[in-house]
């Protein structure tokens, strides 16, 4: 606090000290120590400053609006500019969605029918006997979860009770837990036992439409693998009791959630803070409304009255304010020549 207090550090560099102390694994404590070290403050000031040169050039014409025909701001270059901004803070928040995997770890379920090694799997992968294994169907009532890094990127796996048709009311409500389980992880790991029918997989596909699944074969030491049917959807074999293919299957669980766009470079400036998020999409919002103004033509006030919000939304996240005496120093750079 008195280091931003003192001018040491903005706002969110100061919030990246709380988030390296409370990191859990090598990406978020990548993640916090760019932060911590202004690269994403870096960039809001080349955001900022974009949008100060803008809305400099349109309070020049607010000032000399006596004179109706002149413009100190080529609407064309004005419209590239403000498209350019726009493209870059969506960029900025669209990595929220990262961000938050690196932060909290990316989830991931592991379901299928009951007693196929679900709870057997989930101890094998956290190297502990977090889940009570048993030869009883519908052992598992509740979701368990637990993590461990991969490569850097924690994941949180959750076991999670067998599906199948029951009459037992806790069952039931276990059951029912697991489909949400399903809409809140961003991978699936389909669990078998027997070599499953086509029909049976597109149906638990079904269940997972727009999330990262896997498809894994348990106890494939039982098993001749030469029986595949050649059209089935490509397996992943395992034992989980013998601890068979468990590295395997960890490198293709890392693979899924980069190919989702939850990993990425450790160069990149990835957000992780909701209040930053929601800042930029309220900059993006209204330079959106800057494009549109100038797309329809409209007044300069209302036009510079968008981009003075999407400054000042911007300036949120550093805990910065844009003074008078910037928008002077922007105007006379721009236009006076000489000392």
């Amino acid at each position: 606090m008195r280091a931003y207090l003192n001018g040491k550090m903005d706002l969110s560099q100061a919030e990246a000290v709380a988030d390296l102390v409370a990191s859990s694994n090598k990406a978020s404590h990548l993640a916090a120590i760019s932060q911590l070290k202004g690269q994403f403050s870096n960039e809001l000031v080349l955001l900022r400053n974009e949008l100060l040169k803008l809305t400099s050039l349109l309070e020049l014409e607010l000032d000399f609006s006596d004179h109706e025909d002149l413009e100190f701001a080529d609407r064309a270059e004005l419209l590239e500019l403000a498209e350019i901004t726009d493209a870059r803070i969506r960029e900025l928040a669209g990595t929220f969605k990262q961000g938050q995997a690196i932060k909290h770890g990316i989830p991931v379920a592991i379901v299928g029918k009951t007693n196929v090694g679900k709870s057997t799997l989930l101890n094998k992968l956290v190297g502990d006997d977090r889940a009570i294994i048993s030869s009883i169907h519908g052992t598992t009532r509740d979701t368990i979860e637990d993590e461990i890094e991969i490569d850097g990127v924690k994941f949180r796996f959750i076991d999670t009770a067998g599906i199948r048709e029951t009459t037992d009311e806790i069952e039931r409500i276990g059951i029912e837990r697991t489909m949400r389980a399903i809409e809140k992880a961003r991978i699936v790991i389909w669990l078998f036992d027997t070599l499953p029918a086509r029909s049976e997989i597109l149906k638990m596909a079904e269940l997972t439409k727009g999330k990262r699944e896997l498809d894994v074969l348990n106890k494939c030491d039982l098993y001749d693998m030469e029986h595949f049917v050649p059209n089935m959807v490509p397996m992943t074999c395992i034992s989980a009791k013998h601890g068979t293919g468990i590295n395997t299957l960890k490198r293709k669980i890392f693979e899924e959630a980069k190919n989702d766009g939850l990993i990425g470079q450790e160069s990149d400036i990835i957000i992780t803070n909701a209040r930053h998020y929601d800042s930029l999409i309220r900059a993006h919002e209204s330079t959106q409304q800057v494009i549109d103004s100038l797309e329809q033509n409209l007044s300069t006030d209302l036009i510079a009255e968008n981009l003075r919000q999407a400054i000042n939304v911007l300036a949120e996240i550093t805990g910065s304010q844009i003074t008078p005496q910037e928008t002077l120093d922007n105007i006379f750079s721009n236009f006076c020549v000489g000392k």
